[in-house]
């Protein structure tokens, strides 16, 4: 960094010097990363967030602008240590020098952030997020089991939630580390305590809210197979709205606050009496108005209306039976006179064909002396006998002369 050379008897106004100050610290310091502890954050109502950034030693004056707070992927406070990149600025007005940043992250966030990423990623694609997995919570629970802190704010708000919803469901706590070394592994050992003895209709699994590090056990690896194994539905409420942690795509509903998972699980009292009694309504309805429509049917049934009623249902069949009947007679009388006629065609075309018929028109019949039936000239010799068979009578002859022609 090169700093002007000036004599040393220069005389600089308050001005000069603060001038000169600024143009050699924001040429020299254009981005820098600085890492502290959040002190005295401020947001203020034009959407610019004032803090101060400090360690055991120094600290220094920062802003975000609105812009840049926008972008911001967590919800700062006073106490976090972060990493924040920008600029260093010099306010001439007060002669005060700040950090302007640009950008900010949880100290050590990156390397968490990375391995998040690539956890979920490996779960993923072994199908403990997918939605079809999941399963609905039931309608009406009757037991509620909370694997949290029994100290915590957490519980406290459940415990509100359910009196205030639904006094009869029961509330279950499964006691549990929620934060720092061994934390995961009390929270595993309630799930599967829970799941083991059917202690609940309903788990809800979670935490308030915390840093990224504070959150981290509801991210590991073996509850979030715990939570995905779960024959109980499983709500996660870790944190608040902003917080997420893996066991969330694991779990079959996220919450963003331990209150709105009882919410979720724990209908209201009011809700389900009102629905009750609106299918009570219904039903009642449904059941007079059956009464009703027979009622109205049986009166129809008097001795009056009996014998008309009976009529109006018997006479359209007497009519078709008259109407049948008249058909099948009239039927069967041009059958029989279709079979007379055919009778008589036949009598007619047999007595035509008769032997009687043809001898009447001049024809005879020629038989040998032992009645064989004489067809050809060829089957007689002269002077063999015959008998000729006319119409009437009988001839006995013989055969003079044969010829075959």
């Amino acid at each position: 960094m090169n700093s002007p050379i000036l004599p040393q008897d220069t005389v600089f106004t308050v001005s000069q010097i603060t001038d000169l100050i600024k143009e050699i610290l924001e040429s020299s310091f254009r981005t820098i990363i600085i890492e502290g502890e959040i002190s005295n954050w401020r947001p203020s109502g034009a959407g610019h967030i004032y803090f101060t950034l400090k360690d055991n030693i120094s600290q220094i004056k920062a802003v975000i602008f609105r812009g840049a707070a926008y972008k911001l992927n967590f919800r700062p406070k006073d106490g976090d240590k972060v990493r924040c990149t920008g600029s260093l600025s010099v306010y001439a007005p007060q002669g005060n020098y700040q950090i302007i940043v640009n950008s900010m992250e949880l100290a050590g966030i990156g390397n968490i952030l990375q391995m998040l990423e690539e956890r979920k990623r490996k779960l993923a694609a072994e199908g403990l997020f997918d939605e079809a997995r999941k399963k609905p919570l039931p309608l009406m629970p009757k037991t509620i089991g909370v694997v949290t802190s029994p100290t915590g704010a957490a519980i406290r708000d459940i415990l509100n939630v359910a009196k205030r919803r639904n006094p009869s469901v029961n509330i279950t706590v499964l006691p549990a580390i929620v934060q720092g070394e061994g934390a995961a592994a009390t929270i595993i050992k309630m799930i599967e305590l829970a799941n083991f003895y059917d202690l609940c209709d309903v788990l809800i699994v979670g935490r308030g809210g915390g840093s990224l590090e504070d959150l981290l056990p509801f991210s590991e690896e073996g509850l979030v197979r715990s939570v995905a194994a779960s024959h109980i539905p499983v709500i996660s409420a870790v944190g608040h709205e902003i917080d997420w942690a893996l066991c969330d795509y694991a779990a079959d509903r996220r919450a963003p606050t331990p209150s709105a998972a009882a919410e979720m699980a724990i209908p209201l009292k009011t809700d389900i009496e009102a629905a009750i009694n609106a299918y009570k309504e219904e039903l009642y309805t449904n059941i007079t108005n059956k009464i009703e429509q027979k009622r109205l049917l049986i009166r129809s049934f008097n001795p009056d209306n009996l014998e008309i009623r009976f009529r109006n249902i018997q006479q359209p069949l007497l009519n078709r039976f008259a109407s049948a009947r008249e058909n099948l007679e009239k039927n069967m009388k041009d059958k029989i006179k279709d079979l007379r006629t055919q009778l008589s065609n036949n009598i007619t075309v047999l007595e035509n064909s008769s032997p009687k018929e043809i001898f009447k028109r001049g024809y005879s019949m020629v038989t040998s002396e032992d009645g064989k039936i004489i067809r050809q000239a060829g089957q007689l010799q002269a002077g063999q006998k015959i008998k000729i068979v006319p119409a009437q009578g009988q001839i006995k002859a013989v055969v003079e002369s044969i010829s075959e022609n």
